[in-house]
């Protein structure tokens, strides 16, 4: 969607810094090609959209083609400009399924790389770069390293590699003419597609040969794979067989302890997701493709018709749903539960890296602060402007002064006399007239409604942290990305001493959905936690489990979630 309407800049000044910001951020360029992508004469139109991941950016178009765009004060090219000019970022190469998940809001991991003769592109974190696919120059994508070269050739080429911003398909690209990209040939990777849909065909036909090494999968033929480690072993027969195994395993807890008959007619694939990758155990990962099946719709069509335990049927195109399922099935019936259900998240340790203590909740405790407007109040108790203090002292401090005033009423006890300090203190300038005295509820609320209110954080064998304000909850929410995807974000991780990277890996592990850290907009030490799809049950599960209840906020209602005898800040 694009906010408002274009704002035409078409002057002089604009222009020449536009080209100075250029010519910084893409020394590459020659001032021939500074001239032709801006020039002097033409029209330049500045739009705000959002970008494939909701971002807002400042996009710079000209004659109705989107050149620029400006994201948090950096300059980016759009894949229109880089397909004009690729050799104008550093450019990581990558499989052509990927560009569909990378278009959906995905980013690029490491493991999806193909890694050239010449080697990875040198590169900083947080530099610019571009992302294209085998045998053809064009870039399809743009975004920032999340880790220099050499990290990421010593990690193995494992974890995210690049942060994408825009993708060729996505809202940015569609604003322009809606081309497509060029062929540009790309003699680095020559024949690997091929050598691509070779391993995809015999994955399919599932003619693979027990006990063979694979070459290294992100890399052209002959080129040296980056670490022995990372040599597949995914055609040997025991591992197919163990992950056969597992599978029928999660499939048979699925069923026994998670599918209910009222969830019937149920999605083959929230089946998957939701119920059999939380029962795999921890320290293993579900991965069909690495079974005999390869796909789910032959491992369900398997359990129908040689074990008899569920009926699936296609309620609608190309949509597969268990309609059915036999309870009373022998095998079903004596499956028993293992010792290590799911993955817990006892393995995985909040916040915390080897040989450091375990998480656990801060204790919260509410205060409050003396303001200058109560300080003639709290002066006998020798409390000045900004003393900080429990409610119950604040109690005992007002109940001592009223005392010491004779401010009791003797025809009632349960009200207090307002004498000046008090009509000062406490009462709005429309009741000096009208109250003469208040109940002593009245008056210890009216007491703490005036003064600040702070939080005190108490983690275990830590002093306490004191801060004003109230303590800001933990805020879970979802998004829509591109066409009717939706994204999971959390929030405020930090405020409770949660490890957003140990949430993010945690949430990875349970749900099985791929997941990114990105800065808050507008705060310098805060990160939040993006997960593909809507987790929002799943978020708060792992929280309650870690004993985090009331800091959580969510902004989707969740009914099916027993939230019995927990308090949930703001549900």
């Amino acid at each position: 969607t694009v906010g408002g309407k274009p704002e035409v800049k078409s002057n002089y000044d604009l222009l020449r810094k536009l080209k100075a910001d250029i010519a910084t951020a893409f020394p590459s360029l020659s001032v021939e090609d500074l001239s032709e992508l801006v020039p002097n004469k033409e029209e330049l139109n500045v739009v705000k959209i959002y970008a494939h991941k909701g971002d807002a950016v400042t996009l710079y178009v000209l004659h109705k083609t989107p050149v620029l765009f400006e994201l948090e004060k950096c300059l980016y090219p759009t894949v229109y400009t880089l397909w004009r000019y690729p050799h104008v970022l550093p450019t990581f190469t990558t499989w052509p399924p990927v560009l569909q998940k990378l278009a959906g809001g995905a980013d690029l991991m490491l493991p999806g790389v193909v890694v050239p003769l010449s080697g990875i592109p040198e590169v900083k974190k947080g530099d610019c770069c571009a992302v294209k696919v085998v045998s053809n120059r064009a870039p399809m994508a743009v975004g920032t390293a999340t880790m220099s070269s050499a990290e990421m050739r010593s990690l193995g080429m494992k974890g995210r590699g690049v942060s994408v911003l825009h993708t060729y398909m996505d809202s940015l690209w569609a604003f322009g003419d809606k081309s497509g990209p060029p062929s540009i040939p790309d003699v680095d990777t020559e024949g690997v597609e091929a050598t691509y849909e070779e391993e995809e065909e015999e994955d399919d036909d599932e003619a693979t040969e027990g006990g063979e090494e694979e070459p290294c999968p992100n890399r052209v033929p002959d080129a040296p794979c980056p670490d022995s480690s990372m040599i597949s072993h995914k055609h040997s027969p025991v591992l197919t067989e163990q992950m056969d195994a597992l599978l029928l395993q999660c499939f048979l807890q699925a069923l026994k302890s998670k599918v209910k008959k009222s969830e019937l007619p149920l999605l083959t694939s929230s089946f998957l997701r939701i119920h059999m990758f939380s029962c795999c155990p921890s320290g293993k990962q579900l991965d069909i493709k690495k079974s005999s099946y390869k796909k789910l719709s032959k491992f369900l069509q398997c359990m129908q018709q040689q074990h008899s335990l569920v009926r699936v049927k296609e309620l609608s195109k190309g949509v597969e749903s268990i309609v059915e399922v036999d309870w009373k099935n022998p095998e079903l019936r004596s499956f028993r539960t293992p010792k290590d259900p799911g993955i817990e998240e006892a393995s995985v340790e909040v916040g915390r890296a080897e040989g450091e203590k375990p998480y656990h909740p801060p204790e919260i405790t509410t205060l409050y602060s003396v303001s200058s407007r109560l300080e003639p109040l709290f002066q006998d108790a020798k409390k000045r402007k900004g003393t900080v203090l429990q409610p119950a002292e604040v109690r005992a401090i007002i109940t001592d002064y009223v005392k010491r005033n004779e401010l009791v009423d003797e025809n009632n006890k349960n009200y207090v006399i307002i004498n000046p300090i008090l009509c000062d203190c406490l009462l709005e300038k429309s009741e000096y007239q009208e109250v003469e005295a208040l109940k002593w509820d009245d008056l210890f609320s009216r007491t703490l409604y005036k003064m600040q209110h702070c939080h005190q954080l108490v983690f275990p064998g830590q002093p306490p942290i004191v801060k004003k304000g109230h303590i800001e909850p933990i805020d879970i929410s979802v998004a829509s990305r591109g066409s009717n995807k939706k994204v999971t974000m959390i929030k405020n991780l930090e405020v409770y001493g949660l490890d957003p990277m140990a949430v993010s890996v945690a949430l990875q592990h349970r749900v099985q959905a791929s997941s990114a850290l990105n800065p808050v907009p507008g705060s310098k030490d805060r990160v939040l936690v993006q997960i593909q799809g809507n987790q929002v049950q799943q978020v708060c599960k792992l929280l309650l489990g870690w004993q985090i209840w009331k800091p959580l906020s969510c902004t989707v209602l969740i009914p099916a979630l027993d939230l019995t005898g927990v308090y949930v800040h703001n549900f």
